[in-house]
């Protein structure tokens, strides 16, 4: 099947993935990751606009976004065309979940959203109860696909070329991310340490006082491709996230074939669970982040285990089988 996946009247542009992932340096609107890699693993489309869907499209993935009044008309408009209808929340972390639902008319249309569509299907699997609880049918974990598959995705570099730590969070004011303890962490472990500032001199400041000694601070947001041939660099990537979430930069991570440590997030638990922050504490992941950093063996042996779990669980072709079989289903 090839999969259009809506987010009705969200800002990305209309984009078709012909050829799956595509290549990593093709200058397209969004990467194949996150709710995009859901139509790209099925060679679908990614729509804003319901009636840009062809009518020989059965099957739809509905993603729900802030406005949900707009997407309850969306799930009308597909469910009177006669389309088998799955929806999932856009932003899935669960204090981004918390917030969206803590509006008491989110709260009744999201209620009403899950008992009108065929099926709901959840990023993480933390969020598989409460589309349950709020009357949801055909609920299924479906992790978001990562190209691993293809060697065009693939930024890994030989161990000799890679050192240091890359900083995976970035948001200061979220606290679930965590994103000072990791830095506090990365601080206590003697290794160079890269880190993504996206709040000018305050972010600066901030970074200052943790008393890294090596740091390199990147300013800014880079495009995706020379993102990952950033963290590529790195002997590990590391975070102390605790948002449950669909795991982005765990995947990313995957396509430079860096070890993730830390983090609770679905692509953490299924591809980095030997590192992973679940269940963890901050000493067993400083213990784990040590030994990683000074062992080429354990180095070299985390990268390949995360890549072939990746390949039989996170993988394009594993997903697009699990997304066919799903909405068979409905």
């Amino acid at each position: 099947m090839t999969l259009p996946v809506l987010n009705p009247g969200g800002h990305d542009r209309e984009q078709s993935f012909p050829d799956g992932a595509g290549a990593a340096d093709d200058p397209t609107p969004h990467p194949p990751v996150n709710y995009h890699a859901y139509a790209a693993c099925t060679r679908g489309t990614f729509y804003r606009d319901p009636a840009r869907i062809p009518p020989g499209e059965r099957a739809v993935l509905l993603v729900l976004r802030r406005d949900l009044s707009h997407c309850l008309k969306a799930l009308w408009q597909l469910k009177d065309e006669g389309r088998r209808v799955a929806v999932s929340l856009k932003e899935s972390g669960l204090h981004q979940v918390a917030q969206l639902l803590g509006d008491a008319d989110n709260l009744r249309l999201f209620r009403e959203i899950c008992a009108l569509a065929d099926g709901c299907l959840a990023s993480t699997p933390d969020l598989s109860g409460l589309y349950k609880s709020a009357g949801g049918r055909q609920v299924r974990f479906i992790p978001t696909p990562y190209p691993v598959d293809s060697a065009q995705w693939n930024f890994a570099l030989p161990l000799p070329d890679r050192a240091g730590i890359f900083i995976g969070t970035r948001e200061w004011d979220t606290p679930s991310r965590n994103h000072t303890a990791a830095l506090l962490l990365a601080a206590s472990l003697n290794a160079p340490v890269t880190v993504i500032n996206e709040d000018g001199r305050a972010g600066r400041k901030r970074i200052d006082a943790v008393g890294l000694a090596n740091a390199q601070i990147i300013e800014g947001r880079l495009p995706y491709p020379d993102y990952l041939r950033l963290i590529a660099r790195h002997r590990i990537l590391l975070q102390l996230d605790r948002s449950a979430v669909p795991g982005q930069v765990a995947g990313d991570a995957l396509l430079c074939g860096v070890p993730c440590v830390g983090g609770d997030g679905a692509i953490e638990r299924i591809a980095f669970h030997d590192s992973c922050g679940l269940a963890r504490t901050p000493e067993e992941l400083h213990e784990i982040a040590s030994r990683l950093l000074r062992d080429d063996a354990a180095c070299a042996a985390a990268s390949a285990h995360s890549r072939q779990l990746a390949f039989a669980h996170l993988s394009f072709p594993a997903i697009s089988q699990a997304l066919t079989a799903y909405f068979s289903s409905l």
